[in-house]
């Protein structure tokens, strides 16, 4: 019958004028008003061909015969169906290697990626700059193969094979709500169906009496949970699980049918030549409609005996079986809802039990705890090897944002977002359930910022820097600095734009470096002398903003998919998250932004560390030393090794933020460190200004960093000094012009150290006073 349908549906225009014709099977008939009814009828040939059918079985009173002998070879019949069609794509797949090894591309099918095709692929070598194999680190911790993860070939095959049989069950399933539909109208003409018309009965028929009695156990109900049952048990074999749901669904059927099949004798008087009405299901798929011989061909077919020992899926599709889940979930989805648009109204609830409620109940019992297990599993290697939290070796000198072009993101995080991001291709596949995935993603995440924090803290504990970035006049001056513009924002990427300069930004900046001279004399103790934890933080940084920015993606898509999807089918199994992903991320950038504010700090503070020394030095040398001072060439040792060994890890803002204080930290300490100063000569002005020369080239060979405002800086702090060497009158007349240069304390301090061969009055300060007072 199934078959008749799918030709009758492929009629062509041409042929559209032959529908009101007299189908063959019936050209020789005796008209009456049945066949005038099928001649009218605008219906395609395999609805005439049912209507026909069920007219035979009421006029020779056999329904009940029929129904019972349905019931019985239903199951096999299907099951012979579904594993020809999986064999069909095995068959596929052998001609397919067949052309290959040939050179020939011939062969192709619905079924594109199947077992020979799946095993041979292979995940691309493609390496790091650094040597380092993205898909080695990967696949440590990802509990699925990349055939198996989300959109992978395993899914697709399984999605393409599902669907196809499915649209087979469903085309199945199509004739037998016309098939039940019309034994039920015949149901309610109140005729036994079961005596032939030319014996006489008796038309008092038992309203009370089930309907089922009259049809051998057979009705669109009884068909759909055979046909559902069977596909439920295909599911289990994919997913390679014997849940005790489909045991039990295969033991009621098994007694159900077993108490509708008639007697012996009842039965081989149904087989003498009515086999024929009941070959319609299985005869879908192998009997071609090429004319009346050999549907009648079919017709005398008997069933065969099918032994349900599986459908043979494991020919064509991978082992790891659970994980399929996935790709079972949307065709099952569509299957139900064709499934209830093609119920007649009373049936409506049919479906509300079956497959869909099975792969359902399978997904949120053994599925989701599954997977949360194996990825919480890969979550705690990825964050625990020894390796996770180590800055990668590098043979690159620059950092590159493009993780396919070597960004040296942790390896550890690098792996989170990998997991991130399959956990929440999951929950895409499966809209339903998407918010039991996003908080496995959330806890993930929660767990691995823990650990993030953790060896944030053991590189910075009871460390200087990190005690003031918690100290609220420093956060808020740090905040207003213009430098701050280079940091990450915290509702977005970097706000490079804002740095720039005013009357208010530059005092807060004055006034944090007040601050931090005020911290002298700064213990070496107290700074974080080892570069590898710098390194650390600087990479730290980098990796934490990585993930921040790929879960705030992950969470607009996730979000976006949640809210497209509609439909009775897809409403949420459980309430939504309590937090959203954006809100991690907000989580991950603050560390992140933290690391930078304590290297920013510490660079500033070991830069203090070393121009202290300015106070134990005597600038009263008699001859010129040609060199910069000792702790001045230690200091700029130390900020290029520093700026070269973090290069590859953070990108030139960020590089401009962590050593962009330097020079403005120097300089207000080199100026201030003349108040400490008895006295000074013309060569240690000289050489003064030749370690504001030194640490200006050291700056300025830093790419991100403005050499303009480096030179600028430190140029005041060499005319500041080159003031001494002037007359006391000279020094006047520079004041009068540039009285706003520098301010009337650090005038004030030029007149108080005492410089061999200059002669200061003793109304010196009265006169400057005055002097700025105008």
């Amino acid at each position: 019958m199934e078959n008749m349908k799918i030709t009758g549906s492929d009629v062509t225009k041409d042929a559209s004028g032959a529908l009101r014709q007299m189908p063959t099977w019936l050209s020789n008939s005796t008209p009456d008003e049945f066949l005038e009814t099928i001649r009218k009828s605008d219906a395609p040939l395999y609805v005439k061909y049912l209507q026909t059918m069920v007219e035979c079985l009421c006029m020779l009173g056999k329904v009940s015969a029929a129904g019972a002998m349905i019931c019985q070879r239903l199951r096999p019949t299907i099951h012979e169906i579904i594993t020809s069609k999986i064999k069909a794509h095995a068959d596929l797949l052998n001609s397919s290697r067949s052309s290959i090894v040939h050179g020939s591309r011939a062969g192709t099918g619905d079924l594109h990626f199947i077992k020979g095709q799946l095993e041979s692929y292979q995940l691309p070598k493609q390496k790091r700059k650094n040597g380092i194999s993205i898909a080695g680190t990967l696949l440590a911790v990802s509990p699925v193969s990349p055939l198996m993860a989300p959109g992978g070939k395993a899914q697709i095959a399984t999605k393409e094979l599902l669907d196809s049989i499915l649209d087979a069950v469903v085309r199945i399933f199509e004739n037998h709500v016309i098939v039940g539909e019309l034994l039920e109208a015949k149901v309610s003409q109140h005729v036994d169906m079961n005596t032939p018309k030319s014996v006489p009965v008796d038309v008092s028929w038992n309203p009370d009496s089930e309907t089922s009695q009259v049809t051998g156990g057979y009705s669109i109900s009884f068909s759909l949970t055979v046909l559902q049952s069977e596909c439920q048990q295909l599911i289990c074999e994919i997913l390679r699980a014997t849940p005790e749901a489909a045991s039990a669904d295969a033991a009621v059927q098994t007694a159900r049918l077993a108490s509708k099949v008639p007697s012996k004798e009842k039965r081989d008087e149904s087989e003498n030549g009515l086999t024929f009405a009941f070959r319609f299901t299985d005869a879908t798929i192998s009997v071609p409609n090429q004319g009346v011989d050999l549907v009648r061909q079919g017709w005398n077919r008997k069933g065969p005996n099918v032994v349900q020992e599986g459908y043979g899926s494991a020919a064509v599709l991978p082992e790891e079986g659970i994980y399929l889940a996935a790709s079972i979930y949307r065709p099952v989805l569509q299957f139900t809802d064709k499934v209830a648009s093609m119920l007649p109204t009373k049936y409506s609830q049919l479906s509300n039990d079956g497959l869909l409620a099975f792969v359902e109940n399978f997904v949120k019992d053994h599925f989701l705890p599954t997977m949360f297990v194996d990825y919480r599993k890969g979550v705690q290697q990825a964050i625990s090897s020894p390796a996770a939290f180590r800055p990668r070796a590098h043979v690159v000198s620059t950092y590159t944002s493009s993780i396919e072009k070597g960004r040296p993101v942790l390896q550890g995080l690098l792996a989170i977002d990998y997991l991130t991001k399959e956990v929440l291709g999951w929950a895409q596949a499966m809209p339903k359930f998407a918010n039991d995935l996003v908080k496995y993603v959330q806890t993930f995440l929660e767990r691995t910022y823990e650990r993030c924090r953790t060896s944030y803290m053991e590189a910075v504990l009871e460390k200087q820097s990190y005690m003031l970035i918690g100290r609220h006049d420093i956060e808020k001056l740090m905040r207003l600095d213009p430098s701050s513009g280079y940091l990450p924002n915290l509702q977005g990427p970097f706000n490079s734009e804002s740095n720039s300069y005013d009357a208010e930004t530059i005092e807060a900046e004055l006034e944090l470096s007040e601050l931090l001279l005020n911290l002298r004399p700064i213990k070496q103790e107290n700074l974080i002398h080892d570069d590898n934890k710098l390194i650390l933080l600087a990479s730290l940084s980098d990796s934490l903003e990585f993930v921040a920015d790929s879960v705030e993606r992950l969470g607009q898509t996730t979000q976006r998919a949640t809210n497209h999807v509609g439909g009775k089918h897809h409403s949420h199994s459980d309430s939504a998250p309590t937090r959203s992903l954006a809100s991690f991320a907000q989580d991950y950038r603050k560390l992140a932004v933290d690391c930078l504010k304590v290297l920013r700090i510490e660079m500033q503070l070991e830069t203090i560390f070393h121009m202290q020394e300015m106070t134990n030095t005597e600038y009263l040398d008699d001859q010129d030393a040609e060199e910069p001072d000792d702790f001045i060439i230690s200091l700029t040792a130390q900020i290029t090794r520093r700026d070269e060994e973090m290069a590859p890890f953070i990108s030139n803002a960020k590089r401009n933020y962590i050593f962009g204080g330097i020079c403005g930290v120097a300089a207000n300490a080199s100026i201030k460190a003349l108040a400490d100063m008895k006295s000074i000569n013309l060569f240690g002005v000289q050489q003064i200004c030749r370690n504001s020369i030194a640490l200006e080239q050291a700056l300025a060979a830093i790419p991100s960093i403005n050499s303009e405002v480096v030179q600028q800086r430190l140029d005041r702090v060499r005319t500041y000094y080159e003031l001494l060497n002037m007359p006391f009158e000279a020094l006047l007349a520079f004041i009068t012009e540039h009285a706003h240069l520098f301010t009337a304390a650090e005038y004030a301090k030029l007149l108080n150290v005492l410089v061999p061969g200059r002669e200061i009055p003793p109304d010196a300060h009265d006169r400057v006073s005055e002097i700025l007072s105008l």
